[in-house]
């Protein structure tokens, strides 16, 4: 069932676990997100980026998202996001369309147009009850890369993380704190910084750049306070990599249903595992299900 991002952090705040934010791609990354959820009895959230939004259509993102969060996921919390948003066109229509939350990216612009620009999304979507998520200091990488050693992943500044929370008032923030997007060999977490930023904002954290990082330090970062963690490269390569092996074994399949099913089955364990590691697993019940809304 679609409901608010608001509802779902809240009550992962008040029990100590993370929600898994997981970015969708076709239909197929759909069904195997909101299958994992049900089966572990999972609160999530179905993040769209813009790319995605490019080659699936907003309407159609929104309309499978809803038909399948009504249907498959009808008994499991699920809210849709927009992720790494920088055209304010897509912004603007991703609010209008529905979705919950926001990420406005403007991280990659100067502190006070960063900030400016963040400010005037949040103006356009606090009269309609959407949480805006704001990002300082710029995550790099490079979503489904493995493997690879970045040269450099900077990492903000504690003094502009607050400086920037306190201007925008955004709803959520994310911060560069040493993850990138990919799998890479030398990303890391400061955790010093994400305590400090944590202290000092009171905000939601939004980890990015979840999928290459050991479990044992998202299990750390949880207890410092990560609410949701974005998981994309994981899904990508887990579909690419059961896409590819099936198409290699059956080469004179004509029928695409057949190709395209395993990686439904593929995207729904990689979700399983993580929403384990984060804690969320079991966290809906019959019982309780109603006070999700």
């Amino acid at each position: 069932m679609l409901v608010h991002i608001k509802n779902i952090v809240k009550k992962a705040q008040q029990n100590g676990y993370a929600v898994g934010a997981f970015n969708i791609i076709n239909l197929e990354s759909i069904l195997g997100v909101a299958q994992a959820a049900v089966k572990t009895k999972s609160p999530i959230i179905m993040q769209v980026s813009e790319s995605a939004i490019k080659y699936m259509g907003l309407k159609p993102v929104v309309h499978l998202v809803s038909t399948v969060a009504k249907n498959v996921g009808a008994l499991v919390p699920v809210a849709l996001h927009l992720d790494h948003g920088g055209d304010l066109d897509i912004v603007y229509e991703c609010i209008n369309a529905g979705f919950t939350s926001i990420h406005i990216d403007a991280s990659n612009l100067p502190f006070d147009e960063n900030v400016n620009l963040t400010k005037q999304v949040v103006k356009f979507a606090r009269p309609k009850n959407v949480w805006i998520q704001g990002e300082i200091g710029s995550i790099v990488g490079g979503h489904g890369e493995i493997g690879k050693t970045l040269k450099e992943i900077p990492q903000a500044k504690l003094e502009d993380v607050v400086k920037f929370v306190q201007q925008t008032k955004v709803d959520t923030i994310a911060a560069a704190i040493g993850t990138a997007h990919g799998v890479y060999e030398n990303e890391d977490i400061n955790f010093h910084l994400l305590k400090n930023i944590k202290t000092m904002t009171k905000k939601v954290f939004v980890l990015h750049g979840g999928s290459g990082i050991s479990n044992q330090k998202i299990k750390k970062a949880i207890k410092l306070g990560v609410n949701i963690i974005n998981i994309g490269s994981d899904i990508k390569i887990a579909f690419c990599q059961t896409l590819i092996s099936v198409c290699a074994k059956n080469k004179k399949e004509m029928d695409p249903r057949n190709l395209l099913k395993p990686t439904i089955k593929a995207v729904e364990l990689v979700v399983i595992d993580k929403i384990k590691l984060f804690g969320s697993a079991n966290q809906v019940t019959f019982k309780n299900l109603d006070s999700w809304k």
